[in-house]
């Protein structure tokens, strides 16, 4: 499949989901390429049907001229790529992207459900949108939480919050091949990106129909991150507005302001690994998560066996 040229700025690649399944990592390994740009942030444009809110619990979307905006200035690129890890989850965003361009090309990044529910909860939790440090009390209020309740103060994405729904993968998965044609999705596992990362960024490169010789720096990206103090993230999610004034004195420039935030979230922050699941429970949803990953073996034709009984891992 040869790649199109650049006859304009607008996105026509998508790196789709699922969450924490190596989207961030190939999204910056792709960035390094010289005929690909991806926009730094998820942007989530086309996630009509998914409710985001901010800090004060107010709708949020980007706009259609901000959203262009990040793929102005990057006409020269063969690719423009939007990664936003819930278009995978959206039961709109494939028919919104086709509908936008019927010729992009479509990455989806699937991981082992039970790993990836895992690194879901960890991630809500670093991002204080998860209340339930417990991963299986989080998991048992899902139903409760799909009623609107036990949902966390300032939650960002309450969608978030229905692990086992963001990782029920076939059915999400033939809603892009139905509406692309799978020559036009490429599905990567998680598992190849770790085992193989020179390899599967080819085999990406080559499905994309650029250069695939290129070797990027292959750092390693989004590993399992917990925040130093509580207290710090949620003054700097919900900065006091007498805060923010005294700041607005002490820095006068809005970058220099936004560099010492990135700053300050940075110092916050550090990696860790995240505690194993109970084997109890790993065993209970490996059960569960059986019939959906034999549907989608079908759907791939592909063996996922390794996914039924496979030792704990990943970032």
């Amino acid at each position: 499949m040869s790649a199109p040229s650049a006859v304009s700025a607008d996105p026509n690649l998508f790196m789709v989901g699922a969450p924490k399944s190596g989207t961030t990592a190939l999204a910056t390994y792709f960035t390094q390429h010289p005929d690909v740009f991806v926009a730094a942030k998820e942007l989530n444009y086309f996630s009509f049907d998914l409710d985001f809110r901010t800090m004060k619990g107010e709708k949020w979307r980007v706009t259609k001229e901000a959203y262009l905006a990040w793929f102005s200035d990057h006409g020269d690129k063969r690719y423009r790529g939007d990664h936003s890890v819930f278009y995978l989850y959206s039961r709109r965003a494939a028919e919104a992207i086709h509908d936008f361009d019927p010729d992009s090309r479509i990455i989806i990044m699937l991981r082992n459900p039970v790993d990836q529910m895992h690194s879901q909860h960890s991630e809500m939790l670093f991002q204080g949108d998860e209340n339930l440090r417990d991963f299986s009390q989080a998991l048992a209020a899902e139903e409760d939480r799909k009623r609107g309740h036990q949902i966390p103060p300032r939650c960002r994405k309450t969608f978030g919050l229905l692990y086992r729904d963001l990782a029920r993968y076939a059915e999400q998965v033939e809603r892009y091949f139905t509406v692309f044609g799978r020559d036009q999705v490429c599905v990567i596992l998680y598992d190849d990106l770790v085992a193989d990362t020179p390899g599967t960024y080819r085999r990406a490169l080559e499905f994309l129909g650029v250069d695939p010789d290129f070797r990027p720096d292959f750092v390693v990206v989004n590993a399992n991150k917990v925040v130093r103090s509580t207290f710090t993230r949620e003054f700097l999610r919900r900065t006091p507005s007498s805060a923010r004034r005294v700041g607005r004195l002490l820095v006068r420039s809005e970058d220099q302001r936004a560099a010492l935030r990135r700053r300050l979230h940075a110092m916050n922050t550090q990696q860790r690994s995240r505690p194993a699941i109970d084997p109890r429970l790993r065993r209970e949803l490996e059960a569960e998560f059986a019939p959906e990953i034999g549907r989608l073996e079908e759907l791939l034709g592909q063996d996922l066996g390794r996914w039924r009984s496979a030792p704990p891992g990943g970032a």
